[in-house]
């Protein structure tokens, strides 16, 4: 999977214009509304497939896998490969048609509000978020996730460390690309408000299979959220950055840190800048242009 590097055209009737310090919102890339449906598809089929890959495999081996029991390691290999799957989908869905695409967006730019406003509303969407999921959980009383058991926490060094590699680094990041960077974007011709409830609402539904149906919700208004950050920070690193956050404190909480959790906090935070300069590295992510995507700049209302 590649991002062409070419700059982004520029609208006939306009003049080209700096992206930098300029731009407000995140821009519309002109995909159609389906976009967002072939991207789930393809992400499940993909999904699928790579399940497939990495089970037979390991069954062939020796590993004893039944519908009551899947090893944390073969578990933690599958969610990767989910993970993976939700970027591939992404990047084909978006290639329907013959479009090119670029890496800029799916919002792997940095924000056009600048950092410092990025950060104050990563803060802020985390405090309304914990506070809201604080009173859900004194009305509802939801069950505690077993998603860590899953991935083996209790189980060795290694499956916690990589347990949290995978929740707290890999999955913000590319479910960030799936549910902002496509399905947010494809959307968005419905309006901001209308792509950002119906978005939340499948980021929360997926979540089904791994979460307490009591915290669906609450996820779903999550994924609105991050939403509306990716919106209006004009880049989608300050979600991946704030879902990560989110997810860490998640982890900590389950496993009963103290000091150990900032620390998650800010090894996740490193992680995920890591992977960004890596990918930025081999070419996957192209040098910004300066010149207006289709549409403009915040042309979604």
């Amino acid at each position: 999977m590649a991002f062409e590097q070419a700059p982004a055209p520029v609208e006939p009737s306009r003049p080209a214009e700096p992206l930098e310090g300029d731009r407000r919102s995140s821009p519309l890339p002109g995909w159609p509304w389906w976009t967002a449906g072939a991207a789930i598809l393809f992400a499940l089929v993909l999904t699928a497939v790579g399940a497939v890959v990495v089970d037979l495999p390991a069954q062939a081996l020796g590993v004893e896998v039944s519908g009551s029991h899947v090893p944390a390691g073969l578990t933690i290999a599958d969610t990767f490969v989910q993970d993976l799957a939700f970027v591939v989908g992404s990047v084909y869905a978006a290639k329907l048609g013959g479009r090119v695409v670029r890496s800029w967006q799916f919002g792997l730019r940095r924000p056009g509000s600048g950092w410092r406003s990025a950060g104050w509303l990563i803060v802020l969407l985390l405090l309304v978020f914990i506070l809201l999921n604080a009173v859900w959980a004194e009305f509802v009383h939801p069950e505690k996730e077993k998603l860590l058991n899953d991935l083996g926490t209790n189980e060795g060094t290694a499956l916690l460390l990589l347990s949290a590699a995978l929740t707290c680094v890999i999955a913000p990041m590319c479910e960030e690309f799936l549910f902002r960077g496509c399905i947010f974007t494809s959307l968005r011709a419905w309006g901001t408000l209308p792509a950002a409830l119906v978005t939340g609402l499948i980021f929360g539904a997926v979540h089904a299979t791994s979460a307490p149906a009591e915290d669906l919700l609450p996820l779903a208004a999550l994924g609105f959220g991050l939403c509306l950050l990716y919106r209006y920070s004009g880049s989608l690193y300050p979600s991946m950055a704030a879902h990560s956050l989110n997810n860490s404190i998640a982890f900590s909480g389950l496993e009963h840190w103290g000091w150990q959790a900032p620390v998650l906090m800010v090894a996740a935070l490193a992680g995920i800048a890591l992977v960004v300069a890596g990918v930025k590295r081999v070419g996957l992510i192209a040098p910004e242009g300066r010149t207006l995507p289709p549409g403009g700049v915040g042309s979604s209302p």
